[in-house]
């Protein structure tokens, strides 16, 4: 027995070890193997420690001039040009498309990984974004104000660590360089991640995964209304008892509708409330009718089937007009998979819904994968899409500056044409053949938004563009081409949701990356970031 409880604490002892090792992630590109007796230190800076392309740049090593005429030194896996071997180093040349990351030598099939080296480049963290901490889980949306604020929607309950004392429930509202706005009442909010935001009037239409809000748990279904303080907008009703009470009132959310699942993305066009998601069911609650049961306190649920796509009354009450068929009381077919959205708001186009995902049918008309509706539900003859992609798609955004949509996935082609994770599509469905990107490997692309300068950001979990590494994140020219200068960045793993042009405080062009990420060129971050762009 005695024997057991040792071994039993020396496990303890070392599991507790274990929790206190730094984070190791793995290199992006094959493991090392028997180092041939080269031995690099890793620990020891490359001189200098960080250049552009084209610099010259010695690193200490041993062991290396018997392979002289056959190793190959990378610059984070790009293979650059050797100056210089000796006895105490090698000299080489930074290459045009290297980026931030470890050095190695490679003899053979065999890898000697060396010291970080840092490449400089077009794009820098903004040192005047205040944020420092991030959150503690994904941001999902974010709503920018008139009067220079962000609304920030998610699944966190931190914001920048200032939720350890005060609690923040999903959602928060900040300055636009990131300071919290403490006048935002959120610390007893959702109860689940939210999805979106947006205006109504003067107060908030908030949806997502939730089923409370503000301690309210008994009558709300996946979306609500709130005020500008963060409080809900309640109503007074007189709800229904077998034994009349004088005065019986009690307090329930005002936007009184709901969908029996999710909805992840929200629209407001002409003061209607549009949804999108995976419900299947609209729902909303009676308060002051008898139920069979004839209980103390009566709430009633009804519901109304609607799929996948949902138009509300500024009050909560469904929208017939939008998609129904009021005769048979249920919603149109929808997509047979999936689906997400788009929704243009500029020009002659404003209030169409871009749906997109994995679905082949829409309506039970064929739809691969894309399809456009107008403002009042039904399909757009002016977005023709061809045969659309050979499977789902992940992500669409739209540029109101270049009138582009940029398209992603896994698919291999659009409407035919060989486009491998992205195509650049125009208003009208049809593939922009200007754009042709290269083959992603290691991973596939999950995201890219143009910019308004035509630059690209393209986002995932790749680990190479064409023939040269890119960790997950690269800036292409509207050709598809890597953009020189803009691709120096090291590893990033995650997923951004938005990609917001933006400025820093001291007026510089900047970008401004949310969604659920952990590591941008090499640094721990944590969901938001800000970023200087030249």
């Amino acid at each position: 027995m005695k024997f057991r409880i040792i071994v039993f604490a020396y496990l303890l002892l070392v599991l507790a070890g274990c929790k206190e090792t730094e984070e190791v992630f793995d290199p992006p590109y094959q493991g090392g193997k028997e180092a041939l007796g080269i031995k690099i230190n890793e620990t020891q800076l490359p001189v200098p420690a960080e250049g552009l392309p084209g610099s010259t740049v010695q690193v200490a090593a041993t062991g290396l001039l018997p392979y002289k005429d056959k190793l190959v030194f990378m610059f984070n896996g790009e293979p650059a040009e050797v100056l210089e071997v000796t006895t105490t180093g090698i000299k080489a040349k930074v290459p045009n498309n290297a980026s931030s990351g470890v050095t190695s030598v490679m003899v053979d099939d065999k890898i000697i990984f060396g010291p970080i080296f840092k490449v400089q480049g077009l794009i820098a963290f903004d040192p005047t974004f205040r944020v420092i901490n991030g959150t503690n889980a994904e941001i999902n949306q974010y709503l920018e104000l008139p009067e220079g604020k962000y609304y920030f929607v998610g699944g966190f309950t931190n914001y920048d660590n200032k939720g350890v004392v005060v609690p923040i429930n999903r959602i928060v509202r900040t300055s636009l360089d990131g300071d919290i706005d403490r006048t935002l009442r959120s610390g007893y909010a959702a109860n689940g991640p939210l999805d979106g935001i947006v205006p109504l009037g003067n107060q908030f239409i908030i949806s997502g995964s939730f089923s409370g809000y503000n301690q309210r748990t008994e009558s709300i279904s996946n979306i609500t209304r709130i005020n500008s303080n963060g409080s809900i907008d309640t109503m007074g009703i007189k709800t229904f008892r077998p034994v009349p009470k004088p005065d019986t009132i009690k307090y329930f959310p005002r936007f009184n509708g709901g969908t029996n699942s999710s909805i992840t993305r929200l629209y407001n066009y002409q003061d209607k409330i549009i949804g999108t998601g995976n419900f299947r069911y609209y729902v909303k609650r009676t308060y002051d009718k008898s139920n069979f049961y004839q209980t103390k306190d009566t709430i009633i649920l009804d519901s109304t089937e609607v799929r996948q796509v949902i138009r509300f009354n500024g009050d909560g009450s469904l929208d017939k007009s939008y998609r129904f068929n009021i005769a048979a009381n249920k919603s149109l077919s929808a997509g047979n998979g999936n689906v997400t959205s788009y929704m243009h708001t500029d020009g002659s186009n404003a209030g169409k819904l871009l749906l997109f995902g994995s679905f082949t049918t829409f309506d039970d008309a064929p739809a691969n994968y894309i399809t456009r509706l107008n403002p009042d539900g039904t399909k757009d003859p002016g977005f023709n899409p061809g045969s659309g992609t050979n499977v789902e798609i992940g992500k669409v955004t739209y540029s109101a500056v270049t009138k582009k949509y940029m398209v992603t996935g896994r698919f291999k082609t659009y409407n035919g044409t060989v486009s491998e994770s992205m195509a650049m599509v125009n208003l009208d469905g049809t593939i922009d053949n200007s754009f042709v990107p290269k083959a992603v490997t290691g991973g596939f692309v999950r995201g890219a938004s143009q910019l308004s300068d035509g630059l690209i950001v393209v986002y995932g979990d790749f680990k190479k563009y064409g023939e040269y590494t890119r960790n997950g994140f690269m800036i292409l020219k509207a050709n598809g081409e890597l953009a020189p200068g803009y691709n120096a960045t090291g590893i990033f793993n995650g997923n951004i949701s938005h990609v917001i042009e933006t400025k820093s405080a001291d007026g510089k062009r900047a970008l401004l990356l949310i969604g659920s990420f952990n590591r941008f060129d090499n640094l721990q971050v944590s969901n938001i970031i800000r970023l200087i762009i030249e």
